[in-house]
């Protein structure tokens, strides 16, 4: 926990345009490992049950139009 702490402070310090830079970069880092962790769970099958519950409500008319 002792990292975490350092890195918050360590960001808290840093210049505007280096946090400029720094917020720009982890936006970009963040989608990626979202992106990396929603693949992995396609790819196990983890969402399935989620997708197929959808599509069954969906065929059942339980779905509101936006």
């Amino acid at each position: 926990m002792m990292l975490v702490q350092q890195i918050k402070k360590e960001i808290a310090e840093l210049p505007e345009v280096q946090l400029k830079e720094f917020r720009s970069w982890f936006e970009k880092f963040d989608a990626s490992e979202w992106d990396r962790q929603f693949e992995k769970d396609v790819a196990s099958g983890e969402l399935d049950g989620i997708a197929n519950k959808a599509v069954s409500d969906f065929m059942k008319g339980n779905f509101k139009k936006l």
